[in-house]
């Protein structure tokens, strides 16, 4: 008997100890009263509260062990410990074996200790923590995507599968993003060749020779019998760049000589800065250019499927946290490419250049990223000459030709986020709206093609900006 009670005062003593390091959400000490209405009690899940009652009680049981688990300190004393999350009930009977009443038991997550990890770990956020049922309930409203998923993850630890997440992402969450495509493509093209053409005849004696393109069976001394030049083929009227042909003639024979020497060189310029502007978490599309019509052969026959080209961004941005924005680009610039073609001999179809690029990048607003780069030079030279002839010195140029190219190019892709926000639609004007379609007088008389904007039209600020500015948002 005296070890009885020894162990029930042990049992007490651990339930107010218990108490005093963490208080139940509801009352202390429940008071039971015979006939009083059911009551109810708050449980922290891993927490204990001691329940009185003002008559002694015979029997106790709980619906769910698994829920709540109770221990009797004393005919009058229970000591009711939460498990799990959920809600069950406890039932107190008397000596007679008569109802003294049920008590609904509500244990839920241990949100007071949840509630100070969040005040260590985001200090600064504005974060309300409720029970909802079995689960944790999350609203307020905070700064940044990657603090949310820090606050919910946190949540999981305490209760899993079972967070609701009511809180606002606050701050700018529209991404305007520029991209700058620019391309420079040099090129530089020299030849020299040289091409010797006789005709000797006398009597029984018929004779013909000569080097290069000059010789074309037909008459080697064009340039001194009189006939058209576009006898030696590849130099007709149209590309004799840079050929200078003499010719002479004594008795029965005939020489003439053909000199080519070309040079040419090439610039090829590509700019192109599109802007797209979308919310943070979601994709966006860009295309300025066309479609090219290719056709395909099918069992049907022939039909046209279209290939986009131009300059087209895709772009998924993500404010994670302020001013930081994760980016997953897509942006490429292609062009019809005559040089390149497939024909079948009814239908021919030209390749196409492309440039393009995938990847994913995080930066701050304002900050900007060369996300792709390329420096190519391609060199390639030809000689060719008449064997044994082209080696003589001085001399053997005239039986020797040679040719080099060279082709550079470099290309850059920069990328720039900025945060932005609408503005009043008075305040965005069109670039259109500083050209004003001339008057009759004007274009016939005076010859202008546009006409000077009205004194009376209103221009905002930004109309006045070049073509160059910034339209239709604002920058934070």
């Amino acid at each position: 008997m005296a070890m009885s009670s020894f162990f029930k005062a042990g049992l007490l003593g651990l339930a107010i100890g218990v108490q005093s390091v963490q208080p139940s959400f509801g009352q202390d000490i429940l008071k039971v009263m015979r006939g009083s209405a059911s009551s109810s009690i708050n449980v922290s899940m891993n927490r204990a509260v001691v329940m009185e009652s003002d008559v002694p009680f015979a029997e106790l049981s709980v619906a769910n062990p698994a829920i709540a688990d109770i221990a009797t300190l004393s005919d009058r004393t229970i000591y009711v410990l939460g498990k799990s999350p959920g809600r069950t009930t406890l039932t107190l009977l008397g000596p007679d074996g008569r109802l003294i009443t049920n008590v609904d038991v509500r244990v839920s997550p241990d949100i007071a200790e949840f509630k100070e990890r969040l005040r260590e770990i985001l200090p600064s956020e504005q974060i309300e923590v409720r029970t909802a049922n079995d689960g944790i309930v999350l609203s307020g409203r905070i700064s940044g995507k990657r603090k949310l998923a820090l606050a919910i993850e946190l949540g999981e630890r305490y209760a899993p599968g079972r967070v609701t997440n009511l809180m606002t992402v606050g701050g700018t969450q529209q991404v305007m993003l520029k991209v700058r495509f620019a391309e420079m493509q040099r090129s530089v093209t020299k030849s020299l060749s040289s091409s010797l053409g006789l005709s000797a005849t006398g009597g029984s004696i018929t004779g013909e020779g000569g080097n290069g393109t000059f010789v074309n069976g037909v008459n080697p001394t064009t340039y001194v019998d009189g006939l058209p030049s576009d006898a030696v083929t590849p130099h007709t009227p149209s590309n004799a760049q840079g050929a200078v042909g003499i010719g002479f003639s004594a008795g029965g024979i005939q020489m003439s000589l053909l000199l080519e020497a070309l040079e040419s060189q090439g610039l090829v310029r590509t700019l192109a800065e599109p802007n797209l502007v979308a919310i943070s978490g979601q994709s966006a599309s860009f295309l300025a250019g066309g479609e090219y019509p290719i056709p395909v052969e099918s069992s049907t026959g022939i039909t046209v499927q279209y290939k986009p080209f131009g300059v087209e961004l895709n772009f998924t941005p993500v404010v994670v946290d302020g001013d930081l924005i994760n980016l997953t680009i897509q942006a490429a610039v292609s062009s019809i490419d005559t040089t390149v073609s497939v024909d079948t001999g009814t239908i021919a179809v030209s390749g196409f250049k492309r440039r393009e690029t995938s990847t994913t990048v995080e930066m701050r607003d304002g900050q900007s990223f060369a996300i792709a780069g390329l420096l190519q030079d391609d060199f390639t030279d030809l000689a060719g000459q008449v064997p044994w002839l082209g080696d003589i010195p001085v001399l053997g140029a005239l039986f020797r030709s040679s040719e080099y190219a060279r082709k550079q190019s470099e290309l850059v892709i920069i990328v720039t986020p900025h945060l932005v926000t609408p503005v009043k639609g008075d305040s965005l004007t069109l670039p259109t709206d500083r050209i004003r379609i001339p008057s009759e007088s004007e274009l016939f008389l005076l010859g202008k093609v546009a006409g000077k904007t009205g004194s009376d039209k209103v221009i905002s600020d930004i109309a006045t900006q070049d073509l160059n500015g910034s339209f239709g948002y604002v920058m934070e």
